[in-house]
């Protein structure tokens, strides 16, 4: 039995997007997002016993509510229990557990607030789900868009975006407050000078409605990631991490 799989965390990245001086029409009264994953391989110690049984399961996102000890060790390593809020593509919600062995020095350890792909059997009414492990980046990705689209986050432009919107790095020319609250965020006017994968440039002006957290990520001067479909450059995707 392995103990030890290689496993693609999902570091989460909000997308916004961004089209001229207004939202367009099809973004709605509030910000459209969609969930980037950038994937960052660790090692990460699994019970091989769990995972067979779930082999094949459909995949959903979870994120970490809590984690505990169960109390048994193998090799030295404690297993623990994962309790997870879990959506799935097709809208559906429910309440997971998943164990997993882990070496507790190691900097992949899962902690609440952590977002987890993980495979779960609709056929199973107590909750079991496993770690994703066996997973490709790219099936992770299509989740992960899927799950936002179920969520109301992320709308079909902005899923097109998502999955074929080229990848460019721009500048944060300059960040207006608007005065304006749309919830607990903030209403910014965004200035950023796009840099295409050829070397040239464009420049674009939108007001968007950015989370606190992302706030320092937007300052002048930021050099951040972004996307935009080729041939239409009045809409830009902002890939912002929300954790470093």
């Amino acid at each position: 039995m392995r103990t030890i799989l290689w496993f693609a965390m999902a570091a989460c990245m909000v997308t916004f997007l961004v089209s001229g001086l207004q939202d367009p029409p099809w973004i709605g009264p509030t910000i459209a997002a969609s969930v980037v994953i950038s994937f960052v391989v660790i090692l990460l110690p699994f019970t091989g016993r769990s995972g067979r049984a779930f082999r094949g399961a459909p995949i959903g996102i979870g994120t970490v509510v809590s984690v505990r000890r169960t109390g048994l060790t193998v090799g030295n390593r404690p297993e623990l229990e994962l309790t997870l809020d879990v959506h799935t593509p097709d809208g559906h919600a429910f309440r997971g557990v998943a164990r997993y062995l882990v070496d507790l020095t190691e900097p992949g350890v899962v902690g609440p607030g952590a977002t987890v792909p993980v495979r779960y059997r609709p056929d199973l009414s107590d909750g079991r789900v496993a770690l994703a492990t066996d997973a490709s980046p790219a099936e992770l990705q299509r989740v992960y868009n899927l799950v936002q689209v179920a969520l109301g986050h992320l709308d079909a432009e902005g899923l097109r975006i998502a999955e074929y919107g080229l990848d460019a790095r721009a500048v944060v020319l300059a960040l207006r407050p608007t005065g304006e609250i749309r919830g607990d965020r903030a209403v910014l006017e965004l200035t950023l000078r796009v840099t295409r994968p050829d070397g040239s440039g464009f420049d674009v002006t939108t007001s968007k409605a950015v989370p606190p957290v992302l706030l320092p990520r937007v300052r002048p001067g930021a050099l951040i990631t972004v996307k935009y479909l080729p041939g239409d450059e009045t809409t830009v995707a902002l890939a912002l991490p929300l954790h470093q």
